[in-house]
């Protein structure tokens, strides 16, 4: 009888289920205010833990602006090492406002590698007025491109109709050559 007594006591004092479950909520309710503190005992924020909050951009301008369109694709081919490609097809692109209609109706450029631009002419007298004019040419494209875009120009004179096609050639008569 003594043992129903003691464990009646026991029973008394000790918290039933409802008690339990408050207790453990207050508990867990403590710890997670601590852990918020964090160091120092300030209070942080649970939720935007290492994140900054946004502010506003304000009056000045920001990365987060609306950027214009030009300015986006040179960062683009800066960033991908577009750049002296697109240089080199503003040379071929814009070649009548680079060196002017006089010259861009008789020459048309062919290629641009290695800072070596090469110009066809319509005609031989042509190849020789440019190559004249060379070093006006390179004045004018590196003020208008860069400096080092453009360092050489090669004039090649007309060419008349050729019978090859493809790159490789065997030495003959060629197609004149059908009848024996």
């Amino acid at each position: 009888m003594t043992i129903q007594r003691d464990a009646d006591a026991r029973s008394a004092d000790a918290p039933r289920g409802a008690d339990l479950a408050r207790e453990a909520l207050r508990a867990a309710r403590e710890a997670a205010a601590q852990r918020a503190a964090g160091p120092g005992g300030r209070k942080r924020s649970v939720v935007g833990r290492g994140r900054r909050r946004r502010r506003w951009s304000g009056p000045g301008p920001d990365d987060r602006d609306p950027q214009p369109f030009g300015r986006l694709i040179s960062r683009v081919s800066m960033d991908r090492g577009w750049s002296p490609r697109l240089t080199d097809a503003t040379v071929l692109g814009r070649w009548p406002q680079l060196v002017g209609p006089d010259i861009a109706d008789h020459c048309t450029p062919i290629a641009l590698r290695d800072a070596e631009l090469t110009l066809q002419a319509e005609s031989t007298a042509w190849a020789t007025q440019l190559r004249t004019l060379q070093r006006q040419l390179l004045a004018r494209l590196a003020a208008a491109v860069g400096p080092d875009v453009v360092r050489r120009i090669r004039v090649v004179g007309p060419t008349g109709p050729s019978w090859r096609h493809g790159p490789r050639h065997i030495r003959g008569r060629g197609p004149r050559d059908t009848y024996g």
